[in-house]
């Protein structure tokens, strides 16, 4: 794949991000465990893009949707627990699928993905809020994130196998 295509490739692949963090935004949140839980339907294209182009391009396409959906449908505080997040769960996404363990599913991968990304919140809540006892919420962020995770990563593995067909014939 050329430069050029390569890099139409991922604005279109940042766009996809965008219109689904758009459209997460729209529905209810999942208040049955935990209140404020949310699917990661951009994870769908973090998670794909670190299997199509690499980790660098999936660290790229990350923070430029935590940037610009935080710019135009949160704040501060959106960008601050999006990205520490996020960034959490990309580089454990990244180290798992760069030790290449059979064991490990692109599934397995999304959830491990999908827990640090709460992790990185809660870092950042219990900062702002100076107070450590926030974690015991984690068990209860987890069981949602396993869940979420697995959903993730079932789409992402399609996309991804499909993805990869197209920029084969081309």
């Amino acid at each position: 794949m050329n430069k050029t295509s390569k890099m139409v490739l991922l604005a279109i692949m940042l766009s996809f991000s965008l219109v689904l963090y758009y459209i997460e935004n729209m529905l209810p949140p999942i208040n049955l465990i935990a209140p404020g839980a949310k699917l990661g339907l951009s994870n769908i294209i973090s998670l794909t893009c670190l299997y199509v182009f690499g980790f660098k391009e999936a660290f790229v396409i990350l923070f430029m949707r935590i940037f610009l959906s935080s710019t135009f449908y949160g704040g501060i505080s959106t960008f601050m627990y999006s990205i520490s997040g996020g960034i959490l769960s990309i580089i454990a996404m990244g180290i798992l699928k760069k030790l290449d363990l059979k064991s490990v599913s692109m599934i397995g991968i999304s959830v491990v993905g999908a827990l640090f990304f709460n992790v990185g919140q809660l870092l950042v809540a219990s900062f702002m809020i100076s107070n450590t006892k926030i974690f015991y919420y984690l068990p209860y962020m987890s069981f949602i994130s396993i869940a979420t995770g697995i959903f993730i990563g079932i789409t992402s593995q399609f996309l991804t196998e499909h993805l990869k067909k197209i920029i084969k014939k081309n």
